[in-house]
């Protein structure tokens, strides 16, 4: 009796143990993933585009708006192709990061505002969220959704 008490009590310590190296484990993924996540929005707003697409993966799948959410694929070139292209037609585009939330071991969560001047001279603000998945330290997706009918 007294053994099984014991290997009991060793299990559920073990138990205990390999949890809360889980839980570690998973903070640490968190705050490794949100500083990803942030670090994409300093490259945007110096509009940086290499420096942005290189947190990427060499395939990203992606989700927008554009491409009627049906999610596609993207290298590393397209990204920044794209992104000198939005840079052309809006100059002084920048996001304002309203906040981000972790969401388990792969998922950030970033709720932002992107503003700058239309080419009528008109200001724009957009609200806008996208869900990135972070993997190793890439984005592996990035499912983008904002209301593209203003």
């Amino acid at each position: 009796m007294r053994n099984l008490l014991f290997l009991s009590l060793a299990f559920f310590v073990f138990s205990c143990k390999q949890n809360e190296e889980k839980v570690i484990i998973s903070e640490s993924n968190s705050a490794n993933n949100e500083k990803v996540a942030k670090e994409l929005f300093v490259h945007f707003n110096n509009h940086d585009w290499q420096k942005m697409a290189d947190l990427y993966i060499e395939n990203a799948e992606f989700k927008e708006p554009a491409s009627g959410m049906v999610a596609q694929k993207k290298l590393k070139t397209q990204i920044v192709k794209e992104y000198t292209a939005l840079q052309q037609q809006f100059g002084d585009v920048k996001d304002s990061v309203v906040a981000v939330y972790p969401s388990g071991d792969k998922n950030v969560i970033v709720e932002f505002v992107a503003s700058g001047t239309l080419p009528d001279k008109s200001r724009f603000q957009l609200p806008i969220c996208t869900i990135f998945t972070i993997e190793n330290g890439k984005i592996t997706k990035d499912y983008t959704y904002f209301d593209n009918s203003k």
